[in-house]
């Protein structure tokens, strides 16, 4: 391990009693990884198939209905995902910050949520239009689109940050 050097809140981080245990423990960073990805499986997944239904896939489901069902899966991998990743984030955290794979991740998760908050606060709101039959709106699409297209970003960005 290199010594930390960057601002002291990320010093500190690295140098706190997870971030420590994290690095020196053989099982605990694999172990943490593996919620890390199988929270992401599930929030990914969830919203895959929520937006494959928007962009026309599976037109037999109701939109609104999927969504009820899905949503509590996402919220799931969303439990698993952060505090994870927020462990991992401890054990290198003055590495992580100026890794190019790690800031891209982050930037495209900001992304991935303003995209969420624009679909709910937009053409989901209007979703009985376009429930059980006929397209969504083209906003809809694109956002549903966008979504897939910044988680596929995201997991590759999580899986290069070890390369970079």
């Amino acid at each position: 391990m290199h010594p930390p050097v960057g601002p002291a809140w990320l010093v500190a981080l690295e140098l706190s009693g997870l971030g420590d245990a994290m690095r020196r423990s053989a099982w605990m960073y694999p172990i943490v990884e593996i919620f890390h990805i199988v929270g992401f499986v599930i929030l990914v997944g969830a919203a895959v198939m929520f937006d494959l239904r928007v962009l026309g896939f599976g037109r037999g489901l109701s939109v609104t209905a999927l969504a009820r069902h899905l949503l509590p899966w996402s919220w799931a991998g969303l439990a698993l995902v952060v505090p994870a990743g927020l462990m991992m984030f401890t054990a290198h955290a003055t590495e992580f910050v100026t890794n190019p794979a790690f800031q891209l991740k982050l930037a495209l998760l900001a992304t991935a949520a303003a995209n969420v908050a624009f679909f709910h606060l937009g053409p989901y709101r209007k979703v009985r239009a376009w429930d059980d039959a006929g397209d969504a709106p083209g906003t809809a699409r694109a956002a549903a689109a966008l979504s897939i297209g910044v988680w596929i970003a995201v997991i590759i960005c999580g899986r290069l940050i070890a390369y970079f």
